[in-house]
């Protein structure tokens, strides 16, 4: 039904039991309160997308109901009941922000009818935006940056699933942006105002990371000196972040496979489960499909993860992302170091769209912030920027005036060979070639055997 959250409010508890049992048959997502302010603290805690209240109540009024559900959130529908006698009073409401009115005795068929027209208007108002998001173009989206064609469909994914909460699995190299695209992610959903807890799975043993998942009881371990909760409980109702998610243990994985199935968690230690209700967004640099062939990662944990896939490309595939982002972390850097650093040079703008980035985007504002370390001028220059940039730029240079082609790529496998270590793979990315190409070239100009 549209993943409508609807709240119905009144103290006469058969008239509850009766909206409640219609609309839950129906599959709507109905909760109720007896009085306004029980209602009120469900919309703070909850929010919900319609509510329902009825005008005269004990405590809390519809009408102060009305004002504090539209000032705490005001996309949310308020629809008056109200009984004969106070017409007058409903029609006050709808002045005041109320979006209809429900007269009593309730007929049933009205309710749906205004909760389908609402629903209606929700999903026009929210195609809209999405339209006027899509036909803007963008060079930005928070702190995610570029206005590559691969960029504008992360952007796009962003906006669908803003109005839902789904599952999402980031991949992509080392680098690449993975938990800001998760932040951008929960920053853009109805989540935004509740935590963004960030885990790395990859960096704490099973025993401490399952404690700090799940939490523990006293006495569960030791040093277990008093009841802890987990970052799942700490995440409650806002988005908590598992990076290198490959990493975990068997052990651990079952454990999160039952997290995400059933919205249930036990800590530690403890003998019953509670129920927990956070957004899981995943991410890991590693092949997956290698993974799951070779049984570190659960395949139906994957299936559950990749609800909604994202796919962060490296920077070498983004060229044309190279100058947003230079111009981005020089503004970044003036506002931290307080400094008016307002160019670059032409030889240095060359050498950073030239060079390969293997440590991606973390490694180009990790060079730009080592040329303000430094103490560089107004302007960053090739000397400001690290070696093996300058080395990369440098190399044709060094070359002389040989014009010989089979002489010029020698040179250049052989420093990439030397730059890596004689690693290979890492070489070909270097030289932004696969690694099949420079095997041939390796063994067309005979320079060393091909076997590692």
């Amino acid at each position: 039904m549209d993943d409508l959250k609807i709240l119905f409010v009144d103290d006469e508890r058969e008239i509850l039991s009766i909206v409640k049992e219609y609309l839950s048959l129906r599959g709507y997502d109905v909760m109720v309160a007896d009085n306004g302010n029980e209602a009120l603290e469900a919309i703070k805690e909850k929010g919900f997308d319609i509510v329902f209240t009825d005008l005269n109540m004990p405590g809390c009024s519809g009408m102060e109901l009305l004002a504090a559900t539209k000032e705490h959130l005001p996309e949310t529908e308020v629809v008056i009941v109200t009984g004969h006698g106070t017409i007058e009073s409903a029609i006050e409401a709808l002045r005041l922000g109320s979006y209809d009115y429900l007269q009593k005795p309730i007929k049933l068929e009205r309710l749906k009818i205004l909760i389908d027209r609402i629903s209606e208007k929700n999903s026009l108002k929210r195609e809209n935006i999405l339209i006027k998001r899509r036909l803007k173009e963008r060079y930005q989206f928070d702190e995610l940056v570029g206005v590559s064609p691969k960029m504008q469909e992360i952007y796009e994914i962003i906006d669908r699933i803003s109005i839902n909460t789904p599952t999402v699995l980031i991949q992509g190299e080392s680098g690449t942006g993975k938990e800001v695209v998760a932040k951008v992610i929960h920053q853009n959903s109805g989540r935004k105002g509740m935590p963004f807890i960030p885990v790395n799975c990859g960096a704490m043993v099973e025993g401490l990371l399952e404690s700090e998942l799940f939490g523990h009881v006293k006495g569960s371990f030791t040093g277990a000196i008093k009841d802890k909760i987990g970052l799942f409980k700490a995440a409650e109702g806002g988005t908590i972040f598992l990076d290198e998610i490959a990493e975990l243990t068997p052990n651990l994985q079952v454990k999160l496979l039952r997290v995400l199935q059933e919205k249930k968690i036990r800590a530690v230690g403890d003998t019953s489960e509670y129920n927990v209700e956070a957004r899981v967004i995943a991410a890991t640099n590693r092949n997956l499909e290698e993974a799951i062939k070779s049984g570190a990662l659960r395949r139906d944990l994957f299936y559950r993860l990749n609800v909604v896939s994202v796919r962060m490309p490296p920077l070498r595939e983004r060229k044309e992302d190279v100058p947003l982002f230079i111009n981005y972390f020089l503004n970044k850097f003036n506002v931290l170091t307080k400094r008016k650093v307002s160019s670059i040079s032409q030889e240095a703008m060359n050498a950073l769209l030239n060079y390969n980035w293997p440590g991606n985007v973390r490694q180009l504002e990790n060079a730009i912030e080592r040329a303000f370390v430094l103490g560089v001028g107004e302007s960053i220059e090739l000397t400001d920027l690290p070696s093996e940039v300058r080395e990369f730029a440098e190399a044709p240079r060094r070359m002389g005036a040989t014009l010989n082609l089979k002489e010029n790529e020698i040179i250049l496998i052989k420093e990439s060979l030397d730059k890596t270590g004689g690693n290979k793979a890492k070489a070909a990315d270097l030289l932004g070639i696969n690694l099949t190409t420079l095997y041939r070239k390796i063994k067309k100009y005979g320079m060393l055997p091909i076997c590692d």
